[in-house]
């Protein structure tokens, strides 16, 4: 798995007077991949669920 990570936000003080930043992660996997593969499909047939699973991490790190 690959984390795509955008660019990092710019260092921000806190009101505490400590050191911040945040960064945004992103990657997608394929649920089969790891052994999920149930599917059911609704009336419309379209399927109840994907293949592909986005996931976002959203991080802030604190400068001790």
């Amino acid at each position: 798995m690959v984390l795509n990570l955008d660019t990092p936000g710019k260092e921000q003080l806190d009101p505490w007077g400590k050191t911040r930043r945040g960064f945004t992660a992103t990657t997608t996997l394929n649920r089969r991949d790891y052994g999920l593969a149930w599917s059911g499909t609704l009336k419309s047939g379209d399927a109840v669920v994907a293949d592909a699973i986005s996931i976002t991490l959203e991080i802030e790190l604190i400068k001790n």
